[in-house]
């Protein structure tokens, strides 16, 4: 295997991130930072060589706060954001907003939950039980 067989998403290496996953980063550091923080407190949080762009930060938070994923408040010229749920949430917001494209909603679960490997299948079928028991 060779370097270019796989790209590298750490932050800066300039390889294209999986859809989602600046934000899920993004939110969790603002999960993990217990406080509102700036986009440039995100930026050096997420990529303390700071090769990612402020830019890409604050256009990142801007989608976030359209998307209801984050808060923010004037502090001064800038924003403070705080996270309004987990990187978890955020992903499953977006199961259900993918889920709801498809009128055939039978054949997407019945192809997502064929394509789980076996422990995420099981966890899946515990979690489905225990709802049923509530």
């Amino acid at each position: 295997m060779t370097a270019n067989d796989s790209p590298d998403t750490t932050p800066g290496a300039g390889a294209r991130r999986r859809p989602g996953q600046l934000e899920a980063q993004v939110v969790t550091v603002l999960v993990d930072a217990g406080r509102p923080l700036t986009p440039g407190e995100v930026r050096e949080r997420l990529d303390p060589s700071l090769a990612l762009s402020y830019s890409t930060v604050v256009t990142t938070l801007s989608r976030l706060y359209e998307k209801d994923a984050v808060s923010r408040h004037r502090a001064g010229r800038a924003y403070r954001y705080a996270a309004v749920a987990d990187a978890a949430t955020l992903v499953a917001k977006r199961m259900r907003h993918l889920l709801a494209a498809e009128p055939d909603h039978a054949s997407v679960l019945r192809r997502f939950v064929s394509s789980l490997d076996p422990d995420d299948e099981r966890t899946l079928r515990d979690l489905l039980d225990s709802a049923a028991d509530d």
